[in-house]
């Protein structure tokens, strides 16, 4: 079958000399799902953006249904029939569904906007392609799991022919990423062709007819898609085998680190978004929180790090209140956080790979003196964390900015699990990077929970969050809507059902999430 997109050769160098990609060759068809797997940093995201004119190429050629283009801007690659859900939405909240959908080509009335008719292109649009949405109703009010759908007739609309998704399951439930593969089969049988940007290796099974891997910015190989597993996918990703579930030994727990009773938190216009929690973390295990983004799990974790004020109930680390700290104060407690958002919270950019990992140790006797830091001191052991996390990086002289975002989430949790720490706040710790060092940072974990830390996870990735937890919390309403103290038997679908509220289990059922 002949392909209807080829890009030839492809060439990228930015100006620190970063290759990011080298000679990469890449091809799909018309009507396919084709996946693009590879590490964090590996240029993926480079060689989409190429594709959707937001960087250019320095080489190679980029070829559509025989005709080469010039892709010199998002506007050029829309007119070239191609369109790219992001995996941060880039909707506007206060606008309608409909408003959101045709920006950029307003359909007018005279001299004024026809909203009217900016409602029926989405509902023809929408009636086409088997999309349920209410074109009237406001972005801010819809799902995670409507708003992206938004975003992909928001493409369709613009007479998209081929469709690039950008980790388009990372936040949604088994519900929904069922829903949305339906979607995704029914628009390659209409002839779309659909490029997926994906870590999870079991959806890329499921749902892709080929994938092709890019390792160290170059094309590692092309393959259909029943002819390989999981475990060769990953392989070729890193270059060694890798595990995917890690095995561990049923935890022991200890005593409680972190009480939270009874908790009550406000949010700016006032909205109470967390009702009443209460749980409990101990010694020697993982307490796992899902949830659908919006459920209060934000607020609770900004509370219990102390980025977010909170007045009812109580949160004790080791027996102290947690509001009564400043975040200095709960460092040297043990809490240490990683934070989801790692360009606000996690680094600071400007600053290098070694200035960021000793951000919180620079006043100990190993890296500074009474007058002086020790810089051959703080050489020496960031040098070994580099190492040891798999940053991919020049030196670690190299600003945090150059990096790419798996590779500075790397740098985050070096810090963090190097710091001093009795409780681990983990919020999306492998969100982003690879399946190498998703693996290691996973293994650590496990290790770090039988080392006695007691370690709070919150996780997008259902995979991820019941492999690595004891117990788990679902959160809904911002109220605990189910606690499994044991999720041995727990099904993904089942947890899913919880996450939407579809299911919600009684107060004395979930009873047992604190431990007195």
């Amino acid at each position: 079958m002949e392909n209807y997109l080829v890009m030839k050769d492809i060439t990228k160098v930015y100006d620190n000399g970063v290759i990011a990609n080298d000679k990469v060759n890449f091809s799909a068809r018309k009507g396919e799902i084709h996946a693009i797997c590879g590490e964090n940093g590996a240029g993926k995201t480079t060689l989409m953006k190429m594709l959707f004119g937001i960087e250019k190429p320095d080489e190679g050629q980029i070829i559509i249904k025989g005709n080469e283009v010039n892709l010199t801007s998002p506007t050029k690659a829309i007119e070239a029939g191609i369109g790219m859900v992001h995996q941060h939405f880039m909707l506007v909240p206060s606008l309608t569904v409909a408003e959101n959908v045709i920006l950029g080509i307003e359909p007018t009335k005279g001299l004024k906007f026809d909203m009217e008719k900016a409602i029926e292109m989405t509902q023809d649009c929408c009636k086409k392609y088997g999309f349920d949405i209410n074109p009237r109703a406001r972005v801010q009010d819809l799902t995670v799991g409507v708003k992206q759908k938004v975003e992909i007739v928001k493409a369709l609309v613009k007479g998209c022919e081929i469709l690039i998704l950008d980790e388009p399951t990372a936040v949604l439930t088994p519900q929904e990423t069922t829903e949305l593969f339906v979607q995704l089969k029914h628009l390659r049988e209409s002839g779309h062709t659909i490029i997926f940007i994906s870590h999870k290796l079991n959806e890329v099974k499921e749902l892709c007819d080929r994938v092709t891997v890019i390792r160290k910015g170059r094309t590692i190989g092309l393959y259909n898609i029943e002819e390989v597993t999981e475990a060769d996918i990953s392989k070729a990703m890193v270059g060694i085998d890798v595990d995917l579930v890690i095995p561990k030994e049923k935890a022991q727990p200890k005593d409680n680190v972190l009480v939270v009773k009874d908790l009550g938190i406000y949010n700016a216009i006032g909205k109470k978004v967390v009702k009443n929690v209460s749980f409990s973390v101990r010694e020697g295990e993982i307490v796992g929180i899902a949830g659908v983004e919006g459920n209060g799990q934000r607020e609770l974790i900004d509370a219990i790090t102390g980025l977010h004020v909170y007045s009812e109930g109580s949160i004790e680390l080791l027996g102290q209140e947690v509001g009564k700290k400043n975040i200095k104060g709960l460092r040297e407690q043990g809490l240490v956080h990683v934070p989801e958002d790692r360009m606000t919270l996690g680094v600071a950019g400007s600053s290098s790979i070694k200035e960021n990992m000793v951000a919180d140790k620079i006043d100990k006797d190993q890296f500074s003196s009474k007058l002086l830091t020790k810089q051959e001191a703080i050489k020496l052991q960031t040098d070994k964390w580099i190492e040891e996390y798999l940053v991919l990086c020049k030196s670690g002289e190299q600003e945090v900015s150059g990096l790419s975002g798996g590779n500075i989430q790397k740098v985050v949790v070096a810090r963090e699990f190097s710091s001093y720490n009795k409780l681990i706040v983990c919020d999306q710790p492998t969100r982003g990077i690879d399946v190498g060092a998703s693996e290691f940072i996973r293994r650590r974990m496990i290790q770090m929970r039988d080392e006695g830390k007691a370690i709070l996870l919150i996780s997008a990735d259902l995979g991820e969050i019941m492999n690595l937890s004891d117990s788990l919390i679902v959160m809904y309403g911002g109220e605990i809507g189910a606690y499994f103290p044991d999720i041995t038997d727990l099904s993904e679908e089942e947890l899913g059902y919880y996450m939407l509220g579809v299911k919600k289990m009684t107060p004395e059922q979930i009873g047992g999430a604190l431990h007195e």
